[in-house]
């Protein structure tokens, strides 16, 4: 099949980009080009801008309860194509068919809480703070937001802030991901079918020049974001000088503390899938695990067994538990760091490089990789892989593992196994990260909590999702009004 030509969708029409300047959307598990797709100029940027300021104001008079009905509309679309957008996932992404789904189970939800925007931006009111005078709270929306998307979650994240961006009155520009740019283009024609006016939401593709084209436009007031942390703040910086809010979700190297006291078959599970899931290549992927005592031993061969277990291959194969990473240089950057870490002083118990799968010679593929005697302070312990990759690390008491996980740079997700309640209060009160779990592996908050985020994982002050969203994608406006009796007497 002739790859596709991607479009960008701008004020209600698809059309061809100006660009001459296309990249491949390449199937990270078979090496085929699935798309093409634009690297769109800054005048297209400018292009989108200028529709979606024009479409704000008649946007922001529809009411909250007719903009929600939109969305209504639109999930039940998300749910009649949700297996064809996790199977163009799995293909342009490399994760598996059921990661897929799961991912866009999570989009649906964010539209679902959305739904509920006519509660959520409610204001407040106080009446007669002095006499005859109230005062009062309104939510109003920013006007043109613009959703800058990463590869790793094509379809869940835009959504993220979309739902939440429109229903409170916001008119929305999209950059996907250029690796995985089609699922969005899907998605986007089911927005189309939903029936949003012209120039409601709109998609440009491309790289970094239609990024700093967003972070740069006058007409853009604020920037969602989630990608690496060297992005992210740039990101934030660039926006935040052109005087635009902007939440820039970043990466991390998420720390899991197994004690002695540990349901151990559920922590190896559960620690397994959040090490190898998606390849490692998610913000809330286990990249550490800390052992407590005598915990080390133990788990130390049931999560190598673990691992053993996975199948590596293309994720619409039924019985593949994990997919390629993304690209090539991914691979090699992957395996660079492996080197690394054993140059280092790291033993690998695993190793997953030099991979290949029969009949999938041209795929990104390395199995799991499990590095024991990780140093603190060392390459495997503070930089973030993003691939199938878990570094071991031990300490004698839980202080000790605290302060192992509260001297990384990164503050994204922190989880504690245990048995202990006062163990894991103690956790939950002093680790430092945004985002915690105890006794689950992936601490993904569901729709209506914000999606967390502490230090260098994360730049801005409100987070995606839920009351965080309404309020990020709303400017409050304070209104003290007076009423005195003699101006209504000829009523």
């Amino acid at each position: 099949m002739e790859p596709k030509i991607l479009l960008n969708y701008i004020n209600g029409q698809w059309q061809q980009s100006a660009s001459d300047v296309y990249q491949d959307v390449v199937n990270p598990a078979t090496g085929d080009v699935i798309a093409r797709v634009p690297m769109s100029s800054p005048q297209e940027v400018d292009q989108a801008a200028r529709v979606a300021a024009t479409a704000a104001d008649a946007w922001r008079r529809v009411p909250p309860a007719e903009r929600i009905q939109y969305l209504f509309r639109l999930k039940n679309l998300l749910e009649e194509h949700i297996d064809a957008l996790s199977r163009m996932i799995t293909d342009e992404n490399g994760k598996t068919f059921a990661e897929a789904k799961g991912e866009m189970r999570r989009a649906i939800e964010n539209v679902e809480v959305a739904c509920g925007i006519p509660i959520l931006m409610q204001g407040t009111i106080s009446e007669d703070i002095a006499p005859g005078i109230d005062e009062l709270m309104i939510r109003q929306p920013v006007g043109v937001a613009a959703i800058i998307a990463p590869f790793n979650f094509p379809g869940m994240i835009p959504f993220w802030f979309l739902p939440y961006a429109v229903a409170t009155g916001n008119t929305v520009i999209v950059k996907p991901s250029e690796r995985c740019p089609v699922t969005m283009h899907m998605a986007a024609e089911l927005l189309e079918a939903a029936g949003f006016p012209p120039g409601v939401i709109n998609i440009v593709n491309g790289g970094a020049d239609c990024v700093n084209a967003i972070l740069d436009h006058p007409m853009i007031q604020a920037v969602s974001f989630v990608g690496s942390t060297p992005v992210a703040r740039h990101i934030y910086a660039r926006g935040s000088a052109s005087g635009k809010r902007v939440q820039a979700q970043g990466g991390a190297k998420n720390p899991v503390v197994i004690l002695p006291d540990a349901d151990l078959d559920m922590t190896t599970r559960i620690v397994a899938d959040s090490a190898f899931g998606n390849a490692g290549q998610r913000c809330l992927a286990a990249s550490l695990a800390i052992t407590v005592g005598k915990a080390r031993e133990l788990f130390t061969e049931a999560i190598t067994e673990a691992a053993k277990q996975r199948v590596v291959g293309y994720g619409l194969d039924e019985a593949v538990t994990m997919g390629p990473v993304i690209t090539p240089q991914s691979k090699t950057r992957i395996e660079g760091l492996i080197q690394t870490a054993l140059d280092e002083g790291a033993k690998a118990i695993l190793d997953g490089r030099n991979t290949t799968i029969s009949r999938y010679q041209r795929g990104n593929f390395l199995r799991p990789t499990i590095l024991q005697d990780v140093r603190p302070g060392s390459t495997a312990a503070c930089t973030e892989i993003f691939g199938p990759v878990l570094g071991l690390m031990h300490a004698d008491t839980v202080d000790e593992a605290i302060a192992l996980v509260n001297s990384g740079e990164y503050g994204n997700m922190a989880c504690l196994f245990t048995s202990s309640g006062s163990a894991a209060r103690k956790f939950r009160y002093e680790a430092q990260a945004g985002n915690i779990g105890i006794n689950i592996g992936v601490a993904a908050p569901m729709a209506f909590f914000p999606f967390s985020g502490w230090k260098a994982s994360f730049f801005g002050t409100l987070h995606g999702q839920s009351h965080h969203a309404v309020e990020f994608f709303t400017q409050t406006k304070v209104v003290i009004e007076r009423w005195p009796k003699e101006w209504s007497r000829q009523f």
